[in-house]
């Protein structure tokens, strides 16, 4: 048999593939270097270079001294606001998806679909559009400018997708088990946590990486209902990058930006092979 390990074809797929990686982890190596330079270093150079000496103090710096909005207490308080909002939201999000996908894949009823379509659209509509209706809701509950607030509307926002996922994933789910369960008396919610909940992992997986990676990352809402010490960390970083210094302190703020999204990436480290079972699995049929 001939070889086709280094085909031509082969070769320029390889080439194609290893500059996509190149053009992403570009950025990201910038970013590490950056942080691990002195400010000094990168203003009297260049924003791209390799550190002459290693500043692992800007890590320090960012996480417990470097000031964000008149504040001198680093990202620290920032990133257990995001740690405040994102772990609840994304386990009750994740948790409501379940039971509604449960519901609307298992145990049919009039206007299911129509629900279905209802809570998947907000897949498509456009987040500017639900900032006003959240103003008039945390205004009239009292919840704006609060963790809680966020809690909430990331719990909402994130059932479109937790329903879209663990519906796709239920539908496989032979209706005979169900049924069988009906017959020995078990109810809604006794077949959920004793059949469907054990049969869920792959597919919990899915939905709480996914959850857990947009909360953590999203911008808009934090920026728009939160201010001062209550904001998450994504809105923290803007404010960062916005303090004033004789100085620029990229090599701070680039450090900021690392501790950031080191949550995100350990997420992804641990669980990415399971986020992929779990897509293979049924999640995007």
């Amino acid at each position: 048999m001939r070889d086709r390990s280094f085909t031509p074809s082969r070769m320029l797929i390889y080439l194609f593939v290893l500059l996509v990686a190149v053009a992403w982890l570009v950025p990201l190596i910038i970013v590490i270097l950056n942080s691990l330079r002195s400010n000094e270093e990168i203003a009297q150079t260049s924003m791209i270079g390799w550190p002459l000496q290693w500043a692992f103090r800007n890590y320090l710096t960012a996480w417990s001294n470097f000031c964000v909005a008149q504040t001198c207490a680093g990202i620290r308080p920032y990133m257990l606001n995001s740690a405040l909002v994102t772990i609840p939201a994304t386990i009750f999000s994740t948790l409501l998806g379940a039971v509604a996908g449960y519901a609307i894949s298992l145990w049919r009823f009039r206007g299911d679909q129509w629900i279905y379509g209802i809570v998947t659209l907000g897949i498509f509509l456009p987040q500017q559009m639900r900032l006003l209706p959240w103003t008039i809701v945390l205004r009239d509950t009292g919840m704006m400018n609060t963790l809680t607030g966020l809690v909430l509307i990331h719990t909402i926002q994130g059932l479109s997708f937790t329903v879209l996922f663990c519906r796709n994933y239920y539908v496989s789910i032979p209706q005979e088990l169900i049924r069988a369960a009906r017959i020995d008396g078990a109810g809604f919610f006794r077949i959920f946590w004793r059949i469907i909940l054990p049969l869920s992992p792959p597919i919990l997986v899915v939905t709480i990486i996914w959850q857990f990676t947009h909360i953590w990352n999203e911008f808009l809402y934090g920026v728009t209902f939160t201010t001062g010490q209550q904001q998450p960390v994504t809105a923290a970083l803007i404010a960062l990058s916005a303090a004033v210094a004789d100085i620029p302190q990229h090599g701070v703020q680039s450090a900021a930006v690392m501790i950031a999204a080191l949550p995100t990436l350990l997420i992804y480290l641990i669980g990415g092979k399971y986020f992929v079972r779990g897509l293979t699995a049924g999640a995007v049929k």
